[in-house]
């Protein structure tokens, strides 16, 4: 499959193989880790635990991309595939193993587009399809929380791929700076600046009772 270095990062490509020294972010990123180095090992039930945990996150996202619940399915399906094909060349790179599947299925939407010259826009589903039950703590997280979903989804949709995209990572999935800044090939500081446009840009967006 061709891939932009600059679009679609290297799925495989992580810095370091410490499990053992992961921090404990209440013990979620270890456990999922732990349960990478036993897949690795040959322990199919281990993958099937690390599907059961990212499923949804993985599927939110795909829809929110795509606003076609069929191609989402289908897509968050072969990221699985794809990744268990994959599995024993992933190793710790400091983050939470749920961004490299984001990764993957970042990349099997990029190809989905482009094979179909399908435009990405934001789904009019309600944000309960698209999104986690909370939305990251944060001062700019105030103009996501305080919107209506119908009111949120609309007004995203009016911003630029980009833009979409980051919205999406960041506050609609709760990934990290950094997390999102791998999923979508940048740096952590060009991730910072376009979450603070974008999030202005909702802010001027949304109606004046919701800003």
């Amino acid at each position: 499959m061709p891939e932009d270095a600059a679009e679609t990062p290297d799925e495989d490509e992580f810095d370091e193989d410490l499990v053992d020294e992961l921090p404990d972010d209440d013990g979620s990123r270890a456990e999922g880790w732990v349960l990478v180095r036993a897949a690795q090992d040959g322990d199919t039930a281990a993958f099937g635990q690390l599907f059961d945990r990212y499923h949804d996150t993985v599927f939110r996202f795909i829809l929110f991309r795509l606003s076609d619940r069929p191609a989402a399915e289908d897509l968050t399906q072969e990221t699985f595939v794809r990744a268990f094909r994959r599995i024993t060349s992933v190793s710790y790179q400091g983050r939470d193993i749920g961004a490299w599947f984001v990764t993957i299925a970042r990349n099997l939407v990029l190809d989905h587009v482009k094979s179909s010259r399908y435009r990405l826009e934001s789904s009019t589903a309600e944000v309960a399809d698209v999104a986690p039950s909370s939305f990251r703590p944060g001062p700019e997280s105030e103009v996501i929380a305080g919107a209506t979903h119908a009111e949120l989804l609309r007004c995203v949709a009016r911003l630029g791929d980009d833009q979409q995209e980051c919205i999406a990572l960041r506050f609609l999935q709760g990934l990290s700076v950094a997390e999102t800044a791998e999923i979508m090939g940048r740096n952590e500081g060009a991730v910072k600046a376009l979450q603070h446009r974008a999030v202005r840009r909702l802010a001027q967006l949304l109606p004046e009772g919701l800003r």
